[in-house]
């Protein structure tokens, strides 16, 4: 499947590039004035619980921080447990912040599409509710179009055998989850759930993007 992602993004990349930014091109990296070098994006995802989207993203060289939260729903300043019981609306989800000039947004993407199943509705694995549903909140019209493109694709070569179902949305407001939440698995690799569940993930990263791993 990594090789397919990779075609389906040199796909993307001509197809948008008459139209889109071309340092927000996936796999393109263009010189790029010191302004736009020095200039920090935002990218905001779902895909399950937000300790395994959070543990998978820290390993890329070009995150710069990477916050666990909630955004999507209806209720101001949700607690854990109110996200628990599936009726605020909101997802799980991370909000990462990267630079755009060492890895694009259509590269976290990439990273994204590979380390979660995007055909599942509302479950990732054990985990269901609409809490752990797959969705991309895009902070520009840049991210919303590669974003519509790549699934569009990945949608044409069939790359999981099943319809993708990972919405896409414009971001609202993210709520920083509670402290104990933030780097989780770093702190608690012991953990069942760490050790069966998210380290698989991580170790699946390393294996598929060893050229955008932290040195």
């Amino acid at each position: 499947m990594k090789k397919k992602i990779s075609i389906l993004l040199s796909m993307l990349a001509f197809s948008c590039q008459s139209k889109e930014k071309v340092q927000d091109l996936p796999q393109l990296k263009p010189n790029k004035p010191m302004e736009i070098q020095d200039k920090l994006e935002v990218a905001t995802f779902a895909g399950g619980c937000f300790w395994c989207t959070e543990a998978v993203f820290l390993e890329l060289e070009g995150v710069k921080k990477v916050t666990s939260g909630y955004i999507g729903g209806k209720t101001i300043n949700p607690s854990y447990s109110d996200i628990c019981r599936g009726d605020t609306g909101h997802a799980e989800a991370i909000q990462i912040t990267f630079d755009p000039s060492i890895i694009s947004f259509g590269e976290l993407l990439e990273v994204f599409f590979a380390t979660h199943d995007p055909t599942t509705l509302n479950r990732q694995g054990n985990d269901t509710g609409t809490q752990y549903r797959s969705e991309i909140f895009y902070h520009n019209t840049n991210q919303k179009k590669i974003s519509q493109d790549y699934i569009a694709l990945l949608t044409k070569e069939n790359t999981f055998g099943k319809p993708v179902v990972t919405v896409i949305s414009e971001a609202t407001k993210f709520y920083e989850a509670e402290d104990y939440h933030q780097n989780y698995y770093n702190q608690n690799q012991s953990q069942g759930y760490c050790s069966y569940v998210i380290t698989p993930k991580v170790e699946k990263v390393r294996k598929l993007f060893k050229d955008k791993l932290k040195k």
